[in-house]
């Protein structure tokens, strides 16, 4: 009888110790305090460098706006800008149903600028709610906070659209952890342009090239798997593959030169680049070649420099593997 009284002392203690920790990932977490008081001036500079880093670097566009997978790469619908909408799953490797929200001023308006950059480099919604990384809080909290206020001034010229957007459902325990997920941000100042690998590293996060051209687990990069190549995107046609963009001699880029590096993102530049058509039992890349290759060729030269930096990794990756066929590199 004691060894009995024992166990269900044990079994309580237990049940109170996972009814406490459920209060505190409900009720004390996320904690990254409240959001700041700031009024961020919405001059001319500030909205034009928000609008180059938002479309062409950042690529908040990139997500949250409408695509249009009827053309190669998914270039942005010149309709719905900033409206959301873009689903992102369990078949694309993500433990839930995510929805990008809608940034326009018909789901922002009472929003303060403060609630904005929270929510952008600490990963907590206005109403304290913690938001999936898929909003990369991660990576923009170490970004220089006059850039993030330069994407705020360019968010709030965005034309308003109406549109009512899904509530994101993250499968368990990823419901329960995602209040573990927000962090402090982690500021850092812009470095000099002139100083190639540590400003090609700051571009490199801000544009967020680890998220995709990695292994993925759950939604998060596999440690020392980084810019390797290997997410996986399930389409109905098949699977496409992200590419290995360390400089391996046979597996990677090793063998380009910046000039081609360069000129791979500028051949998508608006202007006289036209998407081509890609056709529903066609697979499609997810990269989103439109938007980086707006890029200013400094920029890019400079990610070139310090991807060429980075340690090779040997993984050699079929881009292209459609569905019901054998794979076939592309």
């Amino acid at each position: 009888m004691k060894i009995l009284r024992v166990i269900a002392v044990l079994i309580g203690i237990f049940l109170i110790l996972v009814f406490a920790g459920g209060l505190y990932l409900n009720y004390v977490l996320p904690d990254v305090g409240p959001s700041p008081e700031i009024k961020i001036k919405r001059s001319a500079t500030r909205i034009e460098n928000g609008r180059y880093l938002a479309n062409h670097v950042t690529v908040c566009m990139d997500c949250h706006s409408k695509r249009d997978w009827g053309l190669f790469a998914g270039p942005m619908s010149p309709t719905e800008i900033g409206a959301g909408g873009e689903v992102f799953n369990q078949e694309m490797g993500f433990p839930g149903t995510f929805y990008a929200s809608n940034i326009t001023p018909a789901s922002l308006g009472n929003w303060t600028d403060g609630d904005l950059f929270r929510a952008i480099t600490a990963g907590v919604s206005k109403d304290g709610r913690a938001l999936f990384p898929l909003m990369a809080a991660h990576r923009f909290g170490k970004m220089d906070k006059e850039d993030i206020y330069d994407i705020i001034a360019y968010i709030r010229t965005l034309a308003s659209v109406k549109k009512n957007i899904p509530k994101s459902e993250a499968d368990f325990p990823v419901n329960f952890l995602i209040n573990t997920m927000p962090q402090q941000a982690d500021f850092v100042k812009k470095p000099d342009p002139k100083d190639s690998i540590r400003y090609g590293g700051y571009l490199v996060n801000a544009a967020g090239c680890v998220d995709c051209h990695s292994k993925i687990d759950k939604g998060s990069v596999v440690p020392g798997t980084e810019f390797g190549g290997g997410m996986v995107f399930n389409q109905p046609a098949g699977a496409v593959t992200s590419t290995n963009i360390t400089f391996h001699p046979n597996t990677g880029i090793g063998n380009w030169t910046k000039e081609q590096f360069v000129n791979r993102f500028k051949l998508y530049r608006s202007g006289s680049y036209k998407p081509a058509t890609v056709a529903k039992n066609e697979l499609n890349t997810p990269m989103p070649w439109s938007m980086y290759g707006g890029m200013r060729d400094r920029d890019l030269e400079s990610i070139y420099v310090f991807l060429k930096q980075l340690r090779p990794i040997n993984n050699k990756v079929v881009r292209f593997k459609p569905a019901n066929e054998s794979a076939r590199n592309n």
